[in-house]
């Protein structure tokens, strides 16, 4: 209930604050191809719900009839405006009003679409056991995840490849651990990351180990390796998650 409240309270002072800059960007978006400015997707929610994610449109209209869903850097989907969207993680405001109308959290696993949640493992399964959030320790480590799949021929593959064991493993991490607490260091980690991802990463380290992390989650998190080097060695749920 304490978390709702502080969601409630931060997300509906952060939309008005942000209002003006919202406004001009979406009358951006609008005058480039005279199409809604808005993207609504359909994403599983708390219990596998599924609810209507609201995003600024940083992509070509009917983009996701392509059946691509991941996205690079590169990806000729992307609009000129898009690429600046992306680059400031201004597309995601408009999940704060996702958050106002309690579908998701500001922090908690990333909402993936219906049909990715349909291939979840058992373990994974627990990621919908909170509301899903704008960022949680996976959004600070793969805020770059467009430039990992960079000229990939099958980045939805690649994704899955490199990406989804650890973001799993980070997601069931946090679900293990939510507090306000930690909701206000990665909130904070989160606004450093677009600055300073280095530092970010570096300060997430420490977050990580004090709630008992598994070393080689912390060593992915890091990104001091290419995660090429990780592949095939993600450890198993247990003792990775032995957070006493």
């Amino acid at each position: 209930m304490m978390r709702r409240s502080f969601d409630v309270v931060v997300s509906a002072i952060a939309l008005l604050m942000l209002a003006p800059l919202l406004g001009v960007i979406l009358f951006l978006v609008w005058r480039q191809d005279r199409h809604s400015p808005l993207y609504i997707a359909d994403r599983a929610g708390l219990n596998g719900q599924p609810f209507r994610m609201v995003k600024i449109r940083s992509m070509v209209v009917n983009a996701d009839k392509s059946g691509v869903e991941s996205t690079s850097t590169n990806d000729r989907r992307i609009t000129p405006l898009g690429n600046f969207i992306r680059r400031w993680k201004i597309d995601e405001l408009s999940q704060l009003w996702n958050v106002l109308c309690g579908d998701m959290s500001l922090v908690g696993p990333r909402p993936n679409t219906l049909k990715e949640v349909a291939t979840y493992s058992g373990d994974e399964m627990r990621l919908l056991d909170v509301r899903p959030g704008i960022t949680d320790f996976s959004s600070i480590v793969f805020s770059d995840e467009g430039e990992i799949l960079k000229d990939s021929s099958d980045p939805d593959a690649e994704y899955a490849r490199l990406i989804r064991p650890w973001k799993s493993k980070l997601g069931l991490l946090y679900v293990r651990n939510a507090s306000i607490s930690l909701n206000l260091r990665l909130i904070w980690l989160t606004l450093l990351a677009i600055l300073d991802k280095r530092r970010a990463l570096d300060k997430l380290d420490g977050l990580l180990e004090s709630y008992g992390c598994h070393p080689q989650v912390r060593e992915v998190a890091s990104r001091r390796r290419a995660l090429d080097d990780y592949v095939g060695s993600v450890p198993a749920d247990r003792p990775a998650w032995n957070v006493q």
